[in-house]
C-alpha cells in the first residue's frame, strides 16, 4: 500500500510540473495548432542584443493569441509546399520583459553586445530611432519576430542581416542586398501579408496581426 501511495505522490508531482500554465482567454499553446513550427524564443537565451535571458521568459515555449495561430498555420502551410518552413524569435512578450529593456536602455555602460547588435546605433538613441519602445506589441499578443527556415537543413534564409540588428541594414526597404536576401526578404513579406500580417518598416522579421483581438491592452504573464 505505501508503495501505491509513494508511485502516486510522484505522478501528481511529475504533472504538477510538466503542466502549463491556463493562460488568459484568447491566448493559446502555439503548438496546439502548428505543431511543427520552430521556436527559438531569443529572450530565453543570451544570444540577443542585452546578452541575457530577459525576465518573464522561463521557457522556450510560443504563446501568441487564437487568431495569430491560426493566421500563422495557414502561413505554414503554404511554405511547407515549397519545403520551407516558420521560426520564430519571439510573439508575446511580459510587460515585465519591455520593463527590463527599458532599464537596459538606460545603462549607457553596458554596451557588451553592441558590436553584434548595434554598431552604428549609440545607445541612447535606440528609444528615439524606434528599436525599443516603452509599450510594445509583442504584449498585446499577436505581434511576432520570426524568419523561414529550410525545412529539412533547418538553416535560416538569407535575409541581409541577422534577427534584432539595429540599423538600415534591417530596413525592409533597403536595397543593398544580394538577389537572393531580396528574393527571401520579398518571400517572407509576401507570405506574411497575404494571411494577414503588416510589418514594421524598420524590421523585416517583425509583423502584427491585423485586426488583433486585443489592439489595446498589454498583458504580463510569464512565458512558462
Amino acid at each position: 500500500m505505501k508503495n501505491k501511495i509513494l508511485l502516486f505522490l510522484v505522478v501528481v508531482v511529475s504533472l504538477a510540473f510538466t503542466q502549463k500554465q491556463t493562460l488568459p482567454k484568447g491566448f493559446v499553446y502555439a503548438e496546439s495548432v502548428i505543431p511543427d513550427i520552430d521556436v527559438e524564443l531569443r529572450y530565453y537565451s543570451s544570444n540577443n542584443f542585452v546578452g541575457d535571458t530577459i525576465t518573464g521568459y522561463k521557457t522556450n515555449t510560443l504563446i501568441v493569441t487564437k487568431p495569430t495561430a491560426d493566421a500563422l498555420k495557414k502561413v505554414q502551410d503554404e511554405l511547407a509546399e515549397q519545403n520551407l518552413c516558420l521560426r520564430v524569435y519571439d510573439a508575446y512578450r511580459p510587460q515585465r520583459a519591455v520593463n527590463y529593456f527599458i532599464s537596459w536602455a538606460k545603462d549607457l555602460e553596458d554596451v557588451r553586445m553592441k558590436a553584434s547588435f548595434y554598431p552604428q546605433v549609440e545607445k541612447q538613441h535606440l528609444f528615439r530611432d524606434g528599436y525599443i519602445a516603452s509599450r510594445s506589441g509583442h504584449s498585446r499578443g499577436s505581434t511576432v519576430d520570426l524568419t523561414i527556415i529550410d525545412a529539412n537543413t533547418l538553416e535560416p534564409l538569407d535575409m541581409g542581416s541577422p534577427y534584432d540588428f539595429f540599423g538600415e541594414p534591417s530596413w525592409v526597404a533597403y536595397q543593398n542586398l544580394s538577389e537572393i536576401q531580396k528574393e527571401n526578404r520579398q518571400l517572407l513579406q509576401r507570405v506574411m501579408q497575404k494571411h494577414g500580417f503588416r510589418n514594421y518598416p524598420k524590421e523585416w522579421w517583425h509583423f502584427t496581426l491585423r485586426g488583433e483581438p486585443f489592439p489595446n491592452r498589454y498583458f504580463d504573464f510569464v512565458v512558462e
